[in-house]
């Protein structure tokens, strides 16, 4: 009799001990049929219009006195070939720890500024979205990084959150820390967010050095309200680079309409004025943009999107297929995205 309560005692701490610990496996499918215009027109089968397909697994240990152990990876995914990313945790590999000081995370991560860009719900940096096509720094050189670390801030104040980021950059490229004394690729960055009562806006930075001399500075900042019929969003990206005049700048609002509640509607314009970093004189571009996404249900959604770029003499932004300098290129999509 004792054995067997000695025997269930142990199972029953073993499972509460399994309790305290959880691993989650989760993923994004996003495939669509797209006719996009560049110098040709191309239709074609393709995927992550609307969101990146994934696939992760995330998850956390409760250590005791208020401690959790934290990890993360992710992969993206092509549907439309199934091929991944030649890193195949691309999207996010890091492990942290979290507690009532807030939290702290090391790895490959979204970046200060890519935090901001990459969330679709306050911006969006997929193939459509502005910021994407305009190439800044928050949604393509520096979306994401390697080798960072990350304080995230305990709340303070409800509805406001902030980090601060530094990437050390040794080991890029497979290169040992010696190879790299000057540490190019390093970079640190910050970003704060406050949203409360519909009020919405979050500032992001990101300092990185591209060589040894020379320097990248992003900026990134938003500013919105719901109005519950409505949610109007205003934002403004600059990126530089030292000994430059010249930089690359995105002004944009973006409008976000609810019918009823599975029905979402957005339209969004924005200008791109396109130094090149000394290359050529400034460039506009206008971008509009319009996304429809209906809800089957929690999971899946069906949508359509169309993206228009009117470029200037000498500026050749696209949405997929090269276009030649003051062309027009433009996109559509039609598609399916399932979260699991």
């Amino acid at each position: 009799m004792k054995k067997t309560l000695l025997a269930l005692a142990a199972i029953a701490a073993s499972s509460a001990a399994f309790a305290q610990s959880s691993v989650t496996l989760y993923g994004v499918v996003d495939a669509s049929l797209e006719s996009v215009k560049g110098t040709d027109t191309v239709t074609r089968v393709t995927s992550n219009n609307l969101a990146s397909s994934r696939l992760g697994f995330k998850g956390t240990e409760d250590l005791g006195g208020g401690l959790k152990a934290n990890f993360v990876l992710e992969a993206a995914l092509d549907v439309d070939t199934g091929a991944a990313k030649d890193r195949f945790f691309d999207r996010a590999a890091w492990a942290g720890v979290s507690g009532g000081f807030g939290e702290l995370r090391f790895g490959r991560q979204d970046t200060s500024i890519g935090l901001l860009a990459g969330n679709s719900n306050i911006l969006g940096a997929q193939a459509y979205d502005d910021l994407k096509i305009a190439k800044t720094f928050a949604a393509d050189e520096y979306r994401r990084t390697d080798n960072a670390i990350t304080y995230i801030l305990p709340k303070f104040v409800e509805g406001l959150s902030a980090q601060v980021q530094y990437s050390t950059a040794y080991g890029t490229k497979g290169a040992p820390v010696a190879e790299n004394a000057d540490k190019i690729g390093s970079h640190y960055g910050l970003n704060v967010q406050y949203a409360a009562s519909g009020f919405s806006a979050g500032l992001g930075y990101i300092q990185a050095k591209r060589t040894a001399s020379v320097d990248d500075t992003g900026v990134l900042a938003y500013l919105g309200y719901d109005f519950g019929v409505a949610k109007l969003t205003g934002y403004f990206e600059q990126d530089k680079r030292d000994g430059q005049a010249e930089k690359v700048q995105v002004v944009g609002g973006r409008l976000d309409v609810p019918v009823g509640k599975d029905l979402k509607l957005q339209a969004s314009v924005s200008q791109v004025k396109d130094g090149k970093f000394g290359v050529k004189a400034d460039e506009d571009a206008t971008i509009v943009a319009l996304k429809g996404i209906y809800s089957l249900s929690k999971r899946t959604s069906v949508y359509a999107l169309f993206t228009n770029v009117k470029n200037d003499d000498n500026l050749n932004r696209d949405v997929g297929a090269a276009v030649a300098n003051g062309e027009t290129a433009r996109g559509f999509a039609i598609g399916l995205s399932h979260k699991f």
